[in-house]
């Protein structure tokens, strides 16, 4: 999707001299493209009718040898369990055949996988948040301040409360979201809206556990601070919260008119 411009703009282009008969050839660039290093088949999004706008872009499969190359060495995210590459598209023929769905119609390839993409992915700061709290319970017993378990102050306990009562909310919204994708019912506004809160709650979480260990929390003997880089990934991923909110917002709005 993302590209050195723009997160996303219009697709690599198709070159109008070297389109040939029942095959397009492609020519561009893609940037943060997730276990881009591993991937053998890409699916790739180009401008095939430059005059159509988001109409005009057509989603097709190719093989990462088949004129995709990485155009730079992988990208260690902070998140250490993902690498990340920037793809270059050149002089890449593409058969009639590979194109997914209609040609014209990648925008709509692309939305419908975004919404099950964005269901799945809230599942993750589920697990964030359940970690948060299982470095936090054993902290709050071992510290001791003024002869006491710092669990035992009212202040500490209320953070505690606020993670495990957010975490379980999260949970029960994107289990409700998942069993809805299992129905064929999944809404455009709930895959968003789970991944919107799960996420940003996983945020908040992780700065809460943070603030839990104070000092310790901060420092690299512990894993909190790897977990709120974990926890704000999901906020940029497969659209940004700012996105996310366009998108719910949009959906209420045209489905009251």
């Amino acid at each position: 999707m993302s590209e050195p411009g723009a997160g996303f703009r219009r697709g690599v282009d198709v070159d109008p001299r070297r389109e040939e008969g029942d095959r397009y050839v492609l020519n561009g660039s893609k940037m943060w493209i997730t276990n881009g290093p591993v991937a053998e088949t890409l699916v790739v999004y180009a401008k095939t009718d430059p005059a159509a706008g988001p109409r005009g872009i057509t989603a097709s499969s190719s093989k990462k040898h088949e004129g995709i190359f990485h155009r730079a060495k992988a990208r260690q995210a902070r998140n250490a369990r993902l690498r990340h590459r920037r793809a270059g598209v050149r002089d890449c023929e593409v058969p009639e055949e590979n194109v997914l769905g209609e040609a014209g119609r990648g925008v709509n390839v692309l939305m419908s996988g975004l919404d099950y993409e964005r269901s799945v992915l809230a599942a993750g700061p589920l697990g964030i948040m359940q970690a948060c709290l299982d470095v936090v319970m054993p902290y709050v017993h071992e510290r001791k301040q003024f002869g006491q378990p710092i669990g035992s102050f009212q202040l500490v306990q209320g953070k505690i409360a606020d993670m495990y009562t957010t975490m379980n909310a999260s949970r029960a919204y994107v289990y409700a979201v998942a069993k809805a994708c299992d129905r064929g019912e999944t809404t455009r506004e709930d895959a968003a809206g789970a991944i919107l809160y799960a996420s940003e709650k996983a945020t908040q979480c992780a700065l809460d556990a943070i603030q839990l260990l104070g000092g310790n929390g901060y420092i690299n003997d512990y894993p909190t601070g790897r977990l709120l880089r974990d926890a704000k990934l999901y906020e940029i991923g497969a659209g940004t919260s700012e996105i996310r909110r366009m998108l719910i917002g949009r959906e209420l709005f045209e489905k009251s008119a």
